[in-house]
């Protein structure tokens, strides 16, 4: 399938360093665009993993540009990542009911609600927390054998979790207490592709672990307590109203039978897109390749397949991935509508 419209801008491909210079390449794109006189909702960020949206979504709120992911969630407000987050945060502090409370049964551990019941009521009565309640219930033997051997154990995980992560660095920290909390496997066992996109976030929140910058106004608290701040304030930006003008973020998947006039295809590199499964599965490397046509045909001007401008983010060393799509396509759509322009460093 190829375009019969009019010739548009070429491809552009933009070899980033890492995928933090890749956001904010994005960024800077839309901005300039925007200041040109084009409009936020003709741009569209494109990306083959639901995971890879947490860095472009960070690198959007600091350049202030609303943006929507359309039929999906922010990286930080994903089921997978709070889950994660609750545990970090009950570690910093024992205080944190809510934490306590998205945890308690994350993965089940046969504390009914019966027993929560309980617990809550010691702590209005006792004016105490969730995890001093505990204690006491504990001590009073207020709760059934069963439930109480599972509170023991709960209290006692999160106390080795923090014994044994308080003096590694905040990534290996975040890694240690997603695998030994139990998430990774109860994620692992989701089957499909639900279950591999749940895992990709988690690794993807161990990638911010590492990333992270403690700021010099938080040089009073510790790295994970600065960390998890920043990722409350990350899951406290909205999302863009329904009707006001923002960019939109989407998988591939998503993006099917949707047009822009600005489209960025992000994360285009070996491993990743494609991805490795690819490579060991037969068939999806086939798909990949109807993805990266779904990709660059989203792109518009005057012909609905017509590519006007599509930004592509690539490692150097793969530079050829985008052009591995099949020979018919390369043939029938490259030669008629896509020039592949020079890799250039940033």
């Amino acid at each position: 399938m190829w375009s019969e419209g009019n010739q548009g801008e070429p491809v552009g491909i933009y070899a980033a360093f890492n995928e933090l210079d890749e956001a904010l390449f994005v960024a800077s794109q839309i901005k300039t665009w925007i200041e040109d006189g084009g409009k936020l909702n003709d741009c569209a960020i494109l990306y083959r993993s639901n995971s890879q949206s947490r860095v472009i979504e960070e690198a959007l709120i600091r350049s202030q540009i609303p943006y929507r992911i359309y039929g999906g969630m922010r990286f930080f407000e994903r089921q997978e990542i709070k889950d994660a987050l609750a545990y970090l945060r009950l570690i910093a502090n024992r205080q944190d009911d809510a934490a306590f409370e998205r945890v308690i049964n994350t993965p089940p551990r046969g504390v009914g609600d019966r027993t929560l019941d309980t617990l809550r009521n010691l702590t209005r009565e006792h004016q105490i927390t969730l995890w001093q309640a505990t204690n006491l219930a504990l001590q009073e033997n207020k709760l059934a054998g069963r439930a109480a051997t599972a509170l023991l154990r709960f209290m006692e995980l999160i106390n080795s979790l923090q014994r044994d992560t308080e003096e590694m660095p905040l990534f290996a920290q975040t890694d240690f207490v997603i695998k030994h909390s139990g998430l990774y496997e109860i994620y692992k066992q989701e089957k499909g592709e639900k279950g591999e996109v749940r895992i990709e976030n988690l690794e993807e929140l161990v990638s911010a672990a590492r990333e992270f910058i403690k700021p010099e106004e938080a040089e009073d608290m510790t790295e994970l307590t600065a960390f998890l701040t920043h990722a409350s304030l990350e899951a406290g930006e909205e999302q863009a109203a329904p009707h006001q003008a923002c960019v939109e973020m989407m998988t591939l998947h998503s993006a099917k039978g949707l047009e822009f006039p600005r489209v960025f295809m992000i994360g285009v590199e070996e491993g990743l897109f494609p991805s490795f499964r690819s490579f060991e599965e037969a068939g999806r490397l086939e798909e990949e390749r109807r993805l990266a046509y779904v990709g660059i045909t989203r792109a518009k001007q005057n012909s609905p397949f017509l590519t006007q401008k599509v930004v592509v983010y690539m490692a150097k060393k793969n530079v050829i991935c985008l052009l591995v799509l099949s020979q018919n396509y390369h043939h029938n759509v490259c030669r008629k509508s896509v020039y592949v322009a020079p890799l250039h460093a940033p």
